[in-house]
């Protein structure tokens, strides 16, 4: 089977799920955790082919892992958050967008990974790098999600969108139970990180753009959590920051691959 046509495969098992929030008894249900688990067997099922030849490092392979690691991230948050699931009608569909950009890009040739470093340790970083994505992801749709909201109730104008999506203060529980995760977990990847880059080059830390943005984003989020807790900022001033760390993110990793892999090649 062709990359092509995998990927066009898993790119279909996504729609159900993104089309499955909007119906008019959608709830955390059987259908709900039916059209999710589809959507995770179509981007794993693209990732094992792909990966079990090599390792690829590029565009379209950083799309469907990012695509998968959210699923599944987004499968064990709904399961400890009853509200969780309401974020679908913003989440499914950007993913379903990612997959589609996937697709188009995919016949653009990768190269596999190279590198000195132990594999336990490259292995490591791509992991909390791929959770630390996955998880700020999910904390900017919460924020979203939150924004939305507060702007519904200051213009008193509800829409399909605002009924299915968490109430505020839900959304805004959940930002900050993702934001600590995401500052923790980024932590170890900026740790494994130095680790596997101290086995390849000897040097603890490089300044370029990726460990630059890395760190610029775990100051970010730390600022973000110190001034919660501190004088409980939310609303717009989170939601910027929020996005603001996303960008970041964004840039230093599939930003990354679409300047090397496309406009570069």
């Amino acid at each position: 089977m062709s990359y092509n046509l995998l990927s066009l495969t898993a790119l279909i098992a996504l729609v159900p799920a993104t089309i499955a929030p909007f119906r008019r008894s959608a709830e955390r249900d059987s259908i709900f955790w039916i059209v999710w688990a589809v959507a995770v067997v179509g981007a794993a099922l693209w990732v094992f082919v792909r990966q079990s030849v090599g390792w690829g490092t590029g565009l379209s392979t950083a799309l469907w892992l990012t695509i998968l690691t959210c699923l599944l991230l987004y499968g064990c948050v709904c399961l400890l958050n009853e509200d969780a699931w309401r974020l679908s009608p913003l989440l499914l569909p950007y993913l379903l967008v990612l997959g589609l950009l996937a697709t188009i890009w995919s016949r653009v040739p990768e190269k596999s990974l190279e590198g000195e470093a132990p594999l336990a340790w490259i292995g490591m970083h791509i992991f909390v790098s791929l959770a630390t994505y996955g998880l700020v992801t999910l904390a900017a749709i919460s924020a979203l999600a939150a924004a939305l909201q507060i702007r519904a109730l200051r213009s008193k104008k509800r829409n399909r969108l605002s009924i299915i999506l968490p109430a505020v203060s839900s959304s805004e529980r959940l930002l900050v139970q993702l934001l600590v995760t995401s500052e923790i977990v980024l932590a170890m990847g900026l740790m494994t990180g130095m680790a596997a880059l101290y086995f390849k080059s000897g040097q603890v830390m490089t300044f370029d753009h990726k460990s630059a943005l890395a760190v610029l984003v775990f100051v970010v989020l730390a600022i973000l959590l110190l001034l919660h807790f501190q004088s409980g900022v939310r609303g717009k001033a989170a939601t910027q920051l929020v996005l603001l760390a996303y960008l970041l993110l964004t840039l230093g990793y599939p930003g990354v691959k679409f300047v090397t892999d496309i406009l570069l090649s």
